[in-house]
């Protein structure tokens, strides 16, 4: 018995080594534990054993090459061209919210959202954040390396989640009031699609009469010894011009749209063309009542979320597309700090800021319920929106059939005349 004892007991001792024998610990001792090598440090590439996810996010994203385009635009330009669509950012929020809600890790929520998300560039971008939150970075830290992606708004929202220990709501509101951005901006564009279309379907039939018909019909009555109306003089003037300059004219469109685009980078031709956009007779309505669902949206998750007042405007301001409400916002956050109202300077600009909106929002500074106002602004200028939108084609569609019927009456005019005058002739 002593001997098997003292077998399994030597059996249980670790093997020494010849120089290690004068540091063996006796029987009656318990054993030494073995060290263990040191973990190597976890990132984002590699997989965590612990993860309830065992996936590796290096491996969903595509590798690029040396001599990869993307790879040299990345070198020179950094993440200017980067682009993440609100979609992609609504289904970010959620799916993280819902991961920490449910007991998953924050690495195990983003991972989430790695693997469901289709866009490469986005998922370039959470493997970024993976590493930098493994090591320790705070959320809203590692999504500040990308400003031009998550914006004022969702990043200060992130910090003050952090801060105060909501990140979980906070997200869950984010990405309710961004999915109703999402929907405002989707019912604007789907209401403007349909003139859009008629537009530039009836510009194009007219450019191709003018330059593959016309050339070849219009040349017989300039020939003809008959006076030719003024219309028909005038479509084959046009014509004319149309044939002869027609690469010039199209070189021309092309400079003027990359003109167009780069102009567009400079903040005084935004400033410039936002002020003209919203004195535009209905455009310019439907873009303050926008504005208006946007501010009461932004600033009352800012608020709800716990960001201080001057904090919230000065947030607002910046998650405003329309460059004149954005330097408005920003002189009114100037104002508050002062120790100003909100109210009073937005009575300032009833143009901007309808005395419905400044009114409420007064109520709202004096009764300590500005959130609660701000949620109802946000409800009823977005069901304002719906209703103008909802009667905009109708609104629109009859200037575009008297610009149409203008336009096809001219051209019918122009060539049923001189028919007529030659049929004329022929019967005497």
């Amino acid at each position: 018995m002593y001997n098997k004892e003292m077998e399994q007991e030597n059996s249980a001792q670790p093997q020494s080594t010849p120089t290690e024998s004068s540091t063996q610990p006796s029987p009656s001792a318990p054993p030494a534990a073995v060290e263990q090598p040191a973990a190597p440090e976890t990132t984002g590439s590699a997989p965590d054993q612990n993860s309830a996810l065992p996936v590796d996010p290096a491996a969903l994203v595509a590798p690029r090459k040396k001599g990869d385009l993307g790879v040299l635009v990345k070198k020179i330009f950094g993440n200017t061209f980067l682009h993440v669509s609100l979609q992609e950012r609504v289904l970010f929020a959620r799916h993280v919210a819902v991961g920490i809600h449910a007991g998953m890790s924050l690495q195990d929520s983003l991972k989430l959202v790695m693997v469901q998300t289709k866009s490469q560039a986005f998922k370039e971008i959470l493997l970024s954040i993976i590493n930098d939150t493994s090591n320790g970075m705070f959320l809203s830290a590692a999504m500040e390396k990308y400003p031009t992606i998550f914006g004022q708004l969702f990043i200060n929202v992130v910090r003050v989640g952090e801060q105060s220990g909501t990140l979980t709501e906070n997200l869950s509101y984010l990405a309710k009031e961004l999915k109703k951005k999402q929907e405002l901006v989707s019912k604007v564009r789907g209401a403007l699609i349909y003139p859009a279309v008629i537009f530039f379907a009836t510009i194009g039939i007219v450019v191709t009469l003018m330059v593959g018909v016309f050339p070849k019909i219009l040349p017989v009555f300039a020939n003809m010894k008959i006076k030719l109306p003024v219309t028909t003089k005038l479509l084959i003037a046009t014509t004319n011009f149309f044939v002869d300059y027609g690469i010039w004219i199209a070189i021309g469109v092309i400079i003027f749209i990359f003109f167009s685009i780069w102009i567009a980078r400079f903040e005084w031709f935004k400033h410039g063309w936002h002020h003209v956009l919203l004195r535009i007779p209905i455009l310019g309505q439907i873009a303050v009542k926008v504005n208006m669902a946007s501010i009461s949206r932004v600033l009352g998750l800012l608020l709800k979320s716990g960001t201080q007042i001057i904090d919230s405007v000065n947030i607002t301001s910046e998650a405003m597309d329309n460059r004149v409400y954005r330097h408005e916002l920003r002189t009114a956050g100037e104002t508050l700090r002062r120790g100003n109202f909100f109210s009073i300077y937005l009575s300032k600009y009833p143009k901007l800021f309808p005395p419905v909106f400044t009114n409420m929002v007064q109520v709202g500074e004096n009764t300590g319920n500005l959130v609660e106002n701000l949620e109802y602004l946000a409800a009823f200028y977005e069901e304002d929106v719906d209703e103008v939108l909802k009667n905009l084609n109708s609104i629109i569609e009859p200037f575009l059939l008297l610009f149409m019927g203008l336009l096809v009456g001219f051209m019918a005019l122009s060539v049923i005349t001189p028919i007529y005058q030659i049929s004329q002739s022929l019967t005497l």
